[in-house]
Parts: structure tokens; C-alpha cells; sequence
């Protein structure tokens, strides 16, 4: 693993996007990396203030309306331009999601730790809340604090380091195209092939869960209406 792709993918909720974007942009690096954001049909409004923000920031900005007419979410088709992207440069492929702050040390010590870890598919930054107690989607891992062991479920995409192995492992293009995200499916096919998937719960990150996608607040506060939504309209298929 020569370098890091980090990414984030974005629709609208810009405010909480910049923290995002500012926390990774301060982290203390030591290996090489490149930071895209891919913007997936956020408002115009939004769209401009990302355009004014990588300029700022110095960061690379794709907007996804430039290069395909699918509706959001296109999750899909950022996984799969990141993939390719990071197996040309042999680099690890690390998700950041936007409604996720990471601290200082995060990405320089999820990449130290899969590239210890031989077999590595996936090394995950455990999701705490403000005040640091873990929680959606690891409240699984309460109990747990302070180690890094295999993880037998699967790991969400909050903040995920896929290592280059992998990624020549399992061609996303062959995932379900019928589906809106894909980290269960592709934790899964990890351990299929053999590979080890890893929880850091010694590496919190600040997650405010659904950040980028207000509606799935109602899964809380209202999931009869969740899952109406979901079954009617055909949302979050996972």
C-alpha cells in the first residue's frame, strides 16, 4: 500500500460536509494521499458552495451530474471509479462519510494498522457520538473499547480503510446494481475470500448518525414511516 484515496461522498447537508472535509484536511498524514470528494446531486446552492470550498480547501471535487444521469444515490458508481482509481496506484481506498469528524491521528493509524495486519480487507474506525460513547452503527461493540479485533459482522463505510489487496480481490462491478449501499455486501465478500476485517475502538470517530441523509431519522422517531418509505418507495436498499 503505497498511498491513500480518501473520499467522501456528499448530497447536500453541506455544513456538516465541511467539518468533514476541514477534520481530514488537518489530520497529521505521513504517507502520501489524495482527498475527492464526489458530489451526488446536491442542490445548486450546495453544488456551488463544494465548488467554492475545493478551491478554498484544496481538494478535488467530482460532481457526479457531470458524468452520469442516474438519480441519487450513486454510491455504486463511486465505489467503483474509487476502486479503479486506487488500484492503479496501489493505494488503499479510505471512506470518510460525510456526517463523520475524525481526529488528528485517525487515518495516519487505520492505515498503519491494516498495513500491519496481513490479510487485511477492511480496517474500520469505530462511530462514537459527541460524547464518546459508541454507537449506531457499532452499538455492537460496546464492551469492547480500547481493542482491535476480527470483526464477524459486517463494517459500515462511516470511516473504512479497503486495502489494495482486497480491492484486486473483488471487482465492484460485480455488486447488485439494484441496491443503494453496499458495506454489508462487500464485508461479507471479504470473508468469503478469505481476507480479515477489523474493528479499531481504538481509533473513535465522531458520527451523528443520518447526518447526510435526514429522512432515515425517521427510523427513530417514526418507523412505521421508515419503513413504509423504504418498502414503498424502494429506499435504502441494502
Amino acid at each position: 500500500m503505497k498511498c491513500l484515496h480518501i473520499i467522501t461522498p456528499v448530497k447536500d447537508s453541506i455544513d456538516f460536509t465541511l467539518e468533514t472535509v476541514r477534520a481530514i484536511l488537518a489530520s497529521d498524514i505521513k504517507v502520501p494521499f489524495t482527498y475527492t470528494v464526489y458530489n451526488d446531486f446536491s442542490t445548486e446552492e450546495n453544488t456551488k458552495r463544494l465548488e467554492e470550498a475545493s478551491k478554498e480547501l484544496n481538494f478535488r471535487l467530482v460532481n457526479l451530474s457531470d458524468i452520469t444521469t442516474h438519480p441519487s444515490p450513486n454510491y455504486l458508481l463511486v465505489l467503483q471509479c474509487s476502486q479503479q482509481e486506487a488500484i492503479a496506484d496501489d493505494a488503499g481506498l479510505l471512506i470518510v462519510e460525510s456526517d463523520v469528524v475524525v481526529k488528528k491521528n485517525t487515518l495516519q493509524d487505520l492505515y498503519d494498522g491494516a498495513a500491519a495486519r496481513s490479510g487485511c480487507a477492511i480496517a474500520a474506525a469505530v462511530t462514537v457520538d459527541e460524547n464518546g460513547v459508541i454507537n449506531y452503527p457499532y452499538l455492537h461493540a460496546k464492551g469492547n473499547e480500547g481493542k482491535v479485533y476480527p470483526e464477524k459482522k459486517h463494517c459500515s463505510f462511516c470511516c473504512s480503510l479497503l486495502s489494495p489487496e482486497f480491492l484486486r480481490a473483488f471487482d465492484f462491478r460485480q455488486l447488485d446494481p439494484t441496491k443503494n449501499w453496499f458495506d454489508v455486501t462487500i464485508s461479507h465478500e471479504a470473508l468469503k475470500q478469505g481476507f480479515q476485517n477489523y474493528l479499531f475502538t481504538t481509533l473513535p470517530v465522531w458520527h451523528r448518525p443520518h447526518g447526510s441523509r435526514p429522512w432515515k431519522q425517521l427510523k427513530y422517531k417514526n418507523p412505521l414511516k421508515y419503513y413504509w418509505l423504504k418498502y414503498t418507495k424502494g429506499l435504502d436498499k441494502i
